[in-house]
């Protein structure tokens, strides 16, 4: 049974519904990596997801990655942290759509099916709204396609902070360099 979300991944307010910027990639459009090596979207990671993002309709996000060899906590299937990884990047990806960078504050995770290696994943992401600066979404993994069985899901909250900040906590940003990164923009 599924538990339902802890009173920390639930407003405490109601929230302000999300829109989605004018400068907003269209639907449909995919996604670009916020940075050439990140383990979840990077295409320049060796081991990385390379997930796969498209914009959606109103303030959602669909993705998707093969597990390979490189992803396995048992032998022959993913490990939960790889999968918790790509539902923190689609999740994180909804930045792109309401053009504020956001950092990870919670993430819930449900595990509901093994997830074999070979096995594409379908990821899909909500935003659901904002309480000040705090973003709650919602995301579902479906198994080898987007209707495919539910694998897991989450419930997450993102804080919008400066772009400022992943200069003060990165090792390889500086100040005139930031803006050259599409850092969950």
């Amino acid at each position: 049974m599924i538990e339902p979300p802890t009173r920390s991944a639930t407003p405490q307010r109601e929230l302000e519904p999300p829109e989605r910027h004018p400068e907003a990639p269209a639907p449909g459009t995919g996604l670009p990596s916020h940075y050439e090596r990140c383990v979840a979207c990077g295409p320049s990671h060796p081991t990385g997801l390379r997930l796969v993002s498209t914009a959606g309709a109103d303030v959602s996000i669909t993705g998707e990655f093969t597990v390979t060899a490189d992803h396995q906590g048992a032998p022959g299937l993913a490990h939960g942290g790889v999968l918790a990884l790509a539902l923190d990047e689609t999740l994180g990806g909804l930045s792109w759509l309401l053009r504020r960078p956001m950092v990870t504050g919670r993430l819930e995770t449900d595990y509901i099916r093994p997830v074999p290696v070979g096995t594409t994943l379908h990821l899909s992401a909500t935003c659901l709204g904002f309480a000040g600066r705090r973003m709650y979404a919602k995301a579902i993994g479906r198994l080898n396609s987007p209707d495919g069985n539910i694998a897991l899901r989450a419930n997450a909250v993102f804080v919008v902070v400066p772009p400022e900040h992943f200069v003060k906590h990165g090792t390889d940003l500086t100040a005139e360099t930031v803006h050259d990164y599409e850092v969950n923009p």
